[in-house]
């Protein structure tokens, strides 16, 4: 038995292991079958085909270029003063990211020297001169310390520090003061490039009409080709109101979502905006710097609050190749062949004739062999038979053949006259 084991494992690793179809009328595995078929097709054809273009190459890393710019004009404060594009919109030149001033808190006329720090800054109450060491910075203050505790008005004592005087204002309006700036409108000019198929495209509509951009907003079903917002329509589609934001300030994102199926006309490729809110209070501090008539460096001190509009481009796009498609289509001609593997499965391990058809499918070939050969002899013992039986039966009819002549000529003998009279 030792001796035999390495020489059977060889021979059942060179055994040849070939197909075979056997028909079963079993309702219950071919509806099972069909079914399957039915599925692999639908997924084929709905979601690789029409949903997901399985045919075709894409392109998921276009190349993106963003330009935007904001319009409009609005009075603020108690001296109304008019901020246009150039105050409000941050930076001025345009970009992918854009700021625009919603409300502020400003501090006129700052200049260097020493002053008492804001009571607001809990770092700079102090009650005595000890409280205040020389030279250490408040912690989140506006200036140095000097080691003096001084009077900031008639019920607190704050640290005095050396800074820009006076300290910042930190009163902020209840209602935003750029309440108009709902009505201005931001242009965003966006282009494209996929390199895969060397395909640009604008969001702009190609026009010779020098007003259609200063009179167009933008609307997805009567105008998509005017990439014209207004500020109030974007932050109600991100589920905000414009005055809620406007007070203390927020974040934007714009999505711009391409998907250009390049088997069809270039027209159809048009993007799709969405937006969304990404934070909430949003503020940052600029300055303006001047010199008196003394020559001394003053500031006017701006804590600015808005909204920020953070644009994102994506977007693919596909063309008609040969080899997704090829790739698509054998995938699902290997769906088909899963789907007969595990009816299969079904049928040789789940049904209750499970072993009948087990012993059906699969055979050896030696046995296959001698199993066909016992038939043939069988074939040829019938065949045997049914001659020996056919002799025997051509015997029979001479021998009575022969019975009836015989019979015959006796009586022709005893019945017939041999023409002799009496």
């Amino acid at each position: 038995m030792a001796g035999a084991g390495p020489g059977s494992a060889l021979g059942g690793l060179l055994d040849y292991k070939t197909a075979k179809f056997a028909l079963t009328r079993n309702r219950r595995v071919g509806l099972l079958h069909r079914l399957l078929q039915l599925g692999v097709l639908g997924y084929l054809l709905g979601w690789v085909l029409l949903v997901r273009k399985g045919y075709q190459d894409t392109d998921r890393a276009p190349r993106a270029a963003v330009v935007t710019k904001l319009k409009g004009a609005a009075v603020a404060g108690t001296a109304r003063r008019l901020w246009d594009a150039a105050d409000y919109a941050r930076p001025p030149q345009g970009e992918d990211v854009i700021f625009l001033v919603t409300n502020f808190v400003a501090t006129a006329q700052q200049a260097q020297g020493t002053c008492p720090e804001s009571a607001a800054v809990l770092d700079a109450v102090c009650s005595e001169d000890a409280d205040c060491p020389m030279g250490n910075p408040v912690a989140r203050g506006n200036g140095i310390k000097t080691g003096k505790c001084v009077m900031f008005n008639t019920t607190h004592s704050t640290c005095e520090i050396y800074g820009w005087c006076p300290v910042e204002n930190s009163t902020l309006p209840r209602k935003p003061l750029l309440a108009e700036a709902e009505n201005f409108t931001l242009f965003i000019k966006n282009t494209v490039h996929f390199t895969k198929f060397n395909f640009s495209k604008c969001n702009t509509l190609q026009t010779n009409d020098p007003t259609y951009f200063k009179t167009c907003l933008y609307d997805s079903f009567f105008s998509p080709s005017c990439p014209v917002f207004r500020v109030r329509d974007m932050v109600e589609a991100a589920g905000e109101t414009f005055g809620d934001l406007a007070l203390l300030g927020g974040s934007i994102g714009v999505r711009i979502e391409w998907d250009c199926d390049l088997d069809r006309p270039a027209a159809r490729c048009q993007p799709q905006y969405s937006f969304s809110l990404q934070d909430r209070n949003y503020n940052f501090r600029t300055a303006s710097y001047y010199w008196d008539s003394q020559r001394q460096l003053h500031r006017n001190l701006l804590k600015l609050y808005g909204i920020r509009f953070d644009i994102s481009v994506h977007g693919q796009a596909g063309k008609f190749s040969i080899i997704p498609a090829a790739v698509s289509f054998g995938t699902g001609i290997a769906f088909f062949g899963a789907a007969t593997v595990l009816c299969d499965l079904v049928l040789l391990y789940l049904d209750a004739k499970a072993e009948f058809y087990w012993k059906e499918k699969f055979e050896e070939g030696l046995l296959f062999l001698e199993k066909r050969l016992h038939q043939q002899k069988l074939l040829v013992t019938e065949q045997s038979r049914a001659a020996e039986l056919l002799q025997e039966l051509e015997l029979a009819g001479k021998k009575l053949a022969h019975d009836r002549h015989k019979k015959f000529k006796v009586f022709c003998v005893f019945h017939v006259p041999d023409g002799r009279g009496p």
